[in-house]
């Protein structure tokens, strides 16, 4: 590997760069960055919390197709996050990409906690997720390049991170396990397609999914174009 401050040799090299492996030459398709963004309010008053069933540190969502998720932090706050920035044309990465997206995910937390609409944000974040083209995470080693590689995690990095850092290390030193043998070791996920059809099929991924969050709250009953987007995406 060179560097503008020199070059380095190494007998293995594991690339470990999630989202940012798409910035990678000869790795433009192997995943796409889509955005997960999060906001944590002031801490709430014990009553309040009491009175809106948060008196709890587990984490929650409501399922929707457009997934939120939240959970109370140790000193009160609610931390509450979502998806649903658009993709940007040959998997842009810029902090301005994502703006009016954590309005939007106000809004929901409003939805969920009509209580809570002037609780003041003091916290907003966020960042891109590595998403494979069939959505399946994936770690190995090619022995005859050197090679080590594991992410893909489609948002759920920290739990597999840690799985993936323990099959490496089995790979690396020659330790034979019985996690050496799950799904995901050497899995090879297909590339992405080339633009614009990358950009259209996950737009249009995205936007389907929304669509089917609003006809369920419409219909009261699970969406058509839900049922259609799992068939076109192998049931993600």
């Amino acid at each position: 590997m060179t560097t503008p401050q020199g070059r380095l040799t190494a007998r293995i090299v594991l690339r470990a760069t999630e989202a940012f492996t798409c910035q990678q030459p000869g790795q433009r398709r192997s995943v796409v960055p889509l955005y997960s963004l999060v906001m944590a309010t002031e801490p709430l008053p014990d009553a309040v919390r009491q009175s809106l069933g948060l008196d709890h540190r587990r984490a929650f969502n409501d399922l929707r197709h457009l997934r939120v998720y939240a959970q109370m932090t140790a000193d009160g706050r609610l931390v509450f996050g979502g998806r649903g920035a658009p993709y940007r044309l040959g998997s842009a990465m810029r902090s301005d990409l994502v703006d009016g997206i954590h309005a939007r995910i106000h809004d929901t937390l409003v939805e969920f906690f009509p209580a809570l609409r002037d609780t003041t944000i003091t916290l907003r974040w966020g960042g891109a997720l590595g998403v494979a083209r069939d959505f399946c995470p994936s770690v190995g080693l090619d022995a005859a390049t050197g090679m080590a590689w594991a992410g893909g995690y489609v948002g759920d990095g920290v739990a597999t991170s840690n799985l993936a850092g323990r099959i490496l290390r089995n790979l690396i030193l020659g330790q034979d396990a019985p996690i050496n043998r799950l799904p995901i070791v050497n899995h090879r996920s297909p590339l992405w397609e080339h633009e614009p059809l990358r950009w259209l099929g996950v737009n249009f991924g995205l936007t389907a999914a929304g669509i089917g969050d609003a006809e369920e709250r419409l219909t009261r009953r699970p969406s058509q174009v839900a049922r259609l987007l799992e068939a076109l995406t192998g049931g993600h």
